[in-house]
């Protein structure tokens, strides 16, 4: 029988970022999972703060290369890929000079956020999908973990869903307490319909706050985790009215286990999580 063939996408990850909720998730949980029997890739953004040298990045020329159109525009795909020793476990980044080269995260030491961050998480997201192509890895569970995920579940579902990589996967969505303030540039719908997002599937993010881009992942996922032991409140009644099979938050020692099931549970479309 075939090893079940989970892709995490992350916005942070140890040992490449600080510690964060997020990031010391997914520098766990793969490993656990990985440990569990099941097959494993994680892919996360090269942001400017991360030392190449210390961590051993380095370019895979036969996935770079590619072109993706933001807004509009072309912006070159690289891919670098690095290794946790410890964990056994690759690493892919996602990097592009325009929309990561700066050392800030979403931004400045001033906390003022980059008036980008939108195209960064669709070039981030679009950029996943395109190099598991490339990769000619087709995975079961598609794992986003964090609001720069948030688009991820939307172009799955709606722009690559006859893509025979990702026709038959799932995708769960992990709600985690970290935010911003604020919205993301309020063109963001605008810049997806280019890619032939309707009305419809946008209507969430009229207004792209971390509430709504937080929604939208859900609206197009198969599965949602609540990643922190408390979330916006407003994303948590989303959720609930959603009807989505949905797992509660789990501490570390509890974590690896409570997902692996949930994934199995995913794949097999329960409708509702068993205690």
């Amino acid at each position: 029988m075939q090893q079940k063939r989970v892709l995490y996408v992350s916005q942070e990850i140890q040992p490449f970022l600080p510690e964060s909720e997020i990031a010391k998730t997914v520098r766990n949980a793969p490993q656990g999972i990985k440990e569990a029997g099941k097959e494993i890739r994680i892919f996360m953004p090269r942001f400017g703060c991360i030392n190449e040298r210390r961590h051993q990045l380095h370019e895979v020329i036969r996935l770079s290369g590619m072109n993706l159109i933001i807004d509009d525009a072309d912006h070159p795909l690289i891919i670098k890929v690095a290794s946790i020793q410890a964990a056994k476990m690759q690493v892919y980044f996602i990097d592009n000079e325009e929309y990561f080269k700066r050392k800030a995260v979403f931004g400045t030491d001033e906390e003022k956020f980059f008036k980008d961050n939108d195209e960064r998480s669709i070039f981030f997201c679009r950029g996943v999908v395109e190099t598991v192509k490339k990769l000619g890895w087709s995975p079961d569970i598609i794992h986003c973990n964090g609001w720069m995920t948030g688009v991820l579940p939307l172009y799955l579902k709606k722009f690559y869903h006859d893509d025979p990589h990702f026709s038959d996967a799932k995708v769960v969505y992990s709600v985690y307490e970290d935010g911003f303030d604020g919205t993301l540039d309020k063109k963001m719908p605008k810049k997806l319909k280019f890619d032939g997002f309707s009305e419809t599937d946008l209507e969430l993010i009229k207004s792209p706050s971390f509430a709504n881009i937080n929604k939208l992942g859900v609206e197009f996922s198969d599965g949602v985790i609540r990643g922190s032991k408390s979330i916006n409140e407003e994303v948590e009644q989303f959720i609930e009215k959603s009807g989505k099979l949905a797992l509660d938050y789990h501490d570390e020692e509890g974590m690896v286990d409570a997902y692996n099931g949930f994934y199995d549970q995913v794949l097999e479309g329960a409708s509702v999580l068993a205690d």
